[in-house]
């Protein structure tokens, strides 16, 4: 198989600079694209006589019209120079299959999704809050963003705007939205890192939300240290990977 036959060529429809380092864009989404909230797509671009590709999680919901996506540009980065300098029009290249196997729906059981994540790890959960099933599965969901400065907080309006969303608006009252910044103190955020805040019970106490292995069903995404030490964390009180074979209480992603 050759590369035309595993990729096609999309167009760039919008893009929005959250900051100098924060970007959303959409782009068009082919008929035959399908992926289920929480799945990653590889997104690409020609570099020389070859290609260059990341995957990136989708932050728009399943049953949308186009595909968008949350960048977090880094300095030097080998793509993050093409992501700085998109603009709407331009091709960008989208693998044909999304992957990843970070889906809410592979808990067997549990009452209460407490989703986890750090920097551009909110991506999944952002397609995944706007899946009606989830919100009818769940008796809670309770989603922590911890990052390093208030301006890296880019999704607070759209968390709070899902009061008023079509298909999931009606349950908004199940949600627990706890924002973290880790370096910069003021009085609207908490301070504390995931992987303490689980040990000492700080987290627990913010969502107003007992842990148990019983209800509690954990989604873990963003920095792969936070993802390590949280998953510690969690085993060390009792809780475990979440297995085909064998279910469990966690299910993780490293987002980059």
């Amino acid at each position: 198989m050759n590369n035309e036959e595993k990729f096609t060529r999309e167009k760039v429809l919008w893009v929005k600079q959250h900051s100098p380092k924060h970007l959303s864009f959409a782009i068009t989404r082919p008929n035959s694209f399908r992926f289920s909230a929480g799945q990653f797509a590889r997104l690409g671009f020609i570099q020389g006589q070859g290609y260059i590709w990341r995957a990136y999680s989708m932050t728009s919901a399943e049953y949308a019209e186009t595909l968008e996506f949350f960048v977090i540009l880094i300095e030097d980065g080998a793509i993050s120079k093409y992501f700085a300098n998109i603009q709407a029009g331009d091709e960008i290249l989208l693998d044909k299959t999304a992957q990843g196997f970070f889906l809410p729906e592979r808990f067997v059981d549990g009452q209460d999704l407490i989703m986890l994540c750090t920097g551009s790890g909110i991506a999944p959960f952002l397609s995944i809050l706007q899946q009606p099933e989830i919100w009818q599965r769940f008796n809670t969901l309770a989603l922590a963003h911890s990052v390093s400065y208030q301006n890296d907080l880019v999704f607070n309006d759209f968390i709070a705007n899902l009061q008023n969303h079509p298909l999931v608006g009606n349950d908004f009252h199940k949600l627990r939205f706890v924002p973290i910044t880790t370096r910069e103190q003021d009085a609207s955020h908490l301070h504390f890192r995931l992987p303490e805040s689980l040990k000492n019970g700080t987290l627990s106490k913010a969502f107003d939300l007992p842990f148990t292995r019983e209800q509690s069903r954990f989604m873990l995404c963003g920095n792969p240290t936070m993802v390590q030490d949280t998953f510690q964390a969690l085993l060390s009180q009792g809780f475990s990977m979440h297995r085909n074979k064998l279910p469990g209480q966690i299910l993780m992603e490293n987002g980059f």
